[in-house]
């Protein structure tokens, strides 16, 4: 499964769906999920891929605190 959090929504989409396999990069993540919410590339240059214990994914903005 993959959680994605984009612009304030967040959806689960399986893997297959958004034709992502096992051992693709994060470059590679996110130019299937910006297809996916058909936006450009760019859009989630600066998300990170969140590779979770279970095999889940999670793509959403980089964390900034403080």
């Amino acid at each position: 499964m993959v959680h994605i959090r984009f612009e304030g929504r967040s959806v689960d989409v399986a893997e297959r769906q958004l034709g992502i396999v096992t051992g693709m990069n994060d470059v590679a993540v996110k130019e299937q999920v910006a297809r996916h919410l058909d936006v450009n590339n760019d859009r989630l240059s600066a998300y990170i891929v969140d590779r979770r214990p279970s095999g889940d994914l999670i793509v959403r903005p980089e964390a900034v605190y403080g």
